[in-house]
């Protein structure tokens, strides 16, 4: 069997270039899989995460204005459909363009479109003028007509269902956990651990607000957050003004993110929306127990409230804070959460979740 994946790059430190290394790997190494990943603009060089040696990568190059742009990528894909001839091709670009792929490219070779974010990443701030409504509103439209044209269109969670009701092409296919851990937290550093890039949707304003409530009581908890930076949203400035900079320090990602699971008594999410949520089962793998808003999509899927962690009414700062002190608090409280979030984590292990993958890609190719 062989699949191609089709996507922006490799090199990028985020959540679907961790998946992708996962899966692909895993399809490679263990399933005998042929896997093939194309990649814009040297996309493929120095891949942040580590991919099987067994994947071939393949990389073009686009440039120019939106038509030379265009011509050159459909230029570029067809000379690489016809060199590897694969059986299933899945793309994974969360952009326009990779939505319109059946219609730029046809659907003589099985094709799904892997969705890895909410259709709210297209809001970029609380207020929203009527023209961008108008527009978002287009381009939705245009979205869901894309949508419609591919073999299978996969999200990950439940609640993403909500955002394509329009689609009967539609399948749930959860990330998978990118490493099963032998090591668990001890519970005992005071310390909570955030991990994702600086931006709009990932609530760092809201995580803040949470913080200064909570340090006023915890001075001695620290709070450590590893993303891409981004100067722009002045987040350590806003530090210093609430009088929490002693206790907030900002990273860029690092690889072995593992160790900082490891050395975390509490996870926290305050995005406003979410694909997923892959650090979510990464802390539970490490029985470090989260406390994350109701945001749409994906905490819900992964945490039972009270039982491995606490979901949070989306925007509750008072009732974050209070749950998080709840468990800064107990320690009791932290390692029971901690020991079931290892327990539940299991249904996201990399052979769970692969296994779906292999059934729908034979099932495609059986329709062929």
């Amino acid at each position: 069997m062989k699949i191609l994946y089709i996507t922006n790059g490799i090199n990028g430190s985020g959540g679907l270039e961790r998946v992708l290394a996962v899966k692909a790997s895993y399809l490679a190494d263990i399933l005998g899989y042929e896997v093939a990943i194309l990649t814009l603009n040297n996309g493929h060089n120095q891949p942040f995460y580590k991919f099987s040696t067994k994947i071939k990568l393949h990389d073009i190059k686009v440039v120019g204005n939106l038509f030379n742009y265009i011509l050159s990528y459909r230029k570029g894909i067809k000379k690489v459909l016809k060199n590897i001839k694969p059986n299933v091709i899945s793309v994974c670009d969360d952009g326009f363009k990779g939505l319109l792929f059946p219609v730029l490219f046809g659907k003589s070779i099985p094709v799904i479109y892997e969705r890895h974010v909410s259709k709210q990443i297209e809001n970029k701030k609380d207020d929203i003028s009527i023209v961008q409504s108008l527009k978002t509103t287009l381009k939705f439209g245009l979205m869901n007509f894309g949508a419609t044209q591919f073999h299978k269109f996969v999200v990950l969670t439940n609640g993403n269902l909500k955002e394509w009701k329009e689609l009967n092409n539609i399948d749930v296919i959860p990330n998978p956990l990118p490493f099963n851990s032998l090591e668990q937290s001890a519970h005992t550093n005071k310390k909570v651990l955030v991990v994702g890039k600086q931006s709009y949707q990932k609530g760092y304003d809201r995580l803040l607000a949470v913080w200064s409530l909570v340090s006023k009581k915890y001075p001695d908890w620290k709070l450590e957050v590893y993303g891409k930076l981004n100067p722009e949203l002045g987040l350590e400035a806003r530090t210093k003004e609430l009088g929490i900079d002693t206790n907030v320090k900002f990273y860029p990602p690092v690889e072995d993110i593992q160790e900082k699971y490891k050395e975390a008594s509490i996870y926290i999410m305050t995005s406003r929306f979410e694909g997923f949520g892959m650090v979510l089962i990464e802390a539970m793998s490490f029985g470090v127990p989260c406390v994350a808003f109701d945001c749409p999509h994906g905490p819900s899927d992964i945490i039972q409230n009270g039982e491995d962690g606490f979901l949070i009414a989306n925007g509750d700062i008072d009732t974050f804070a209070f749950k998080l002190m709840d468990l800064m608090e107990n320690k009791s409280l932290r390692q029971q959460l901690g020991t079931n979030a290892i327990d539940h984590v299991h249904r996201f292990n990399v052979t769970e979740v692969v296994k779906k993958w292999d059934t729908l890609f034979k099932s495609l190719v059986h329709l062929k």
